[in-house]
């Protein structure tokens, strides 16, 4: 099985910790981030994995380099310019009929393994792992008519959403919807497949996520990863 990481980003985001470093090769526990979800891919069965390299691909590189010592086969393919989420795709040539996208910066039990045999179950042509997530409002909301009469307050309330792990399933033939040398996000293109009426899913995760593009999210993830790392095979 394939895995593609998306780890060309800047990390704009989990700046102060990623002035000098990648953002996939920040810590978390004793490890890097990006080895942390390699070790899981490995465990799962994900033999070849590419990784999409920008910013500070040469640390990427020379750190994972060919992926023997972690038991794996690893490829790199650099952007020369941002290319957004979905674009950098278009860039690799050697694609299985069906492989996993991820990003690089999820801390994750997802079975990825269990999820692409979904996706090729159900010939989709992109599944999108979905996890709820809860949204605090830390403000009273008011709720108004257009005469501006008060209709409700509702202090500092919470709110679930559905919203995009990060992690993809996709079909090769997602690729030919991608421009080529084109800034192309996921969202962009899933609207396109919708608009041409493909089939795209959703996979629903219960178990543990986190995101840690925020210092804030950083901070949680190495506080938590005690408690799970046992679920990523440590």
């Amino acid at each position: 099985m394939q895995a593609v990481i998306l780890a060309g980003g800047k990390g704009t985001r989990l700046k102060p910790y990623t002035v000098t470093i990648p953002k996939p090769l920040v810590p978390v526990g004793e490890h890097p981030i990006l080895e942390v979800i390699l070790r899981q891919l490995k465990q799962q069965g994900f033999k070849r994995i590419t990784l999409a390299v920008g910013y500070h691909s040469e640390l990427i590189q020379a750190y994972f380099q060919n992926g023997e010592k972690h038991g794996l086969t690893i490829e790199y393919s650099l952007e020369d310019e941002p290319l957004g989420t979905a674009g950098p795709l278009k860039l690799i040539k050697d694609l299985d009929e069906h492989f996993l996208v991820m990003n690089s910066d999820d801390l994750s039990d997802f079975n990825y393994a269990a999820f692409l045999e979904f996706h090729k179950k159900n010939k989709a042509m992109i599944t999108i792992g979905m996890f709820s997530k809860e949204q605090k409002i830390d403000l009273g909301i008011i709720e108004a008519d257009q005469s501006n009469v008060v209709k409700n307050y509702i202090e500092k309330p919470a709110y679930q959403f559905k919203v995009s792990m990060g992690i993809y399933a996709f079909r090769k033939k997602a690729i030919d919807y991608i421009p080529e040398k084109k800034y192309y996000d996921f969202p962009d293109l899933i609207r396109v497949l919708l608009k041409n009426k493909q089939k795209v899913l959703a996979y629903p995760h219960r178990g543990f996520w986190l995101d840690i593009g925020r210092p804030e999210d950083y901070e949680e993830a190495n506080e938590k990863f005690e408690e799970i790392k046992k679920t990523l095979g440590y």
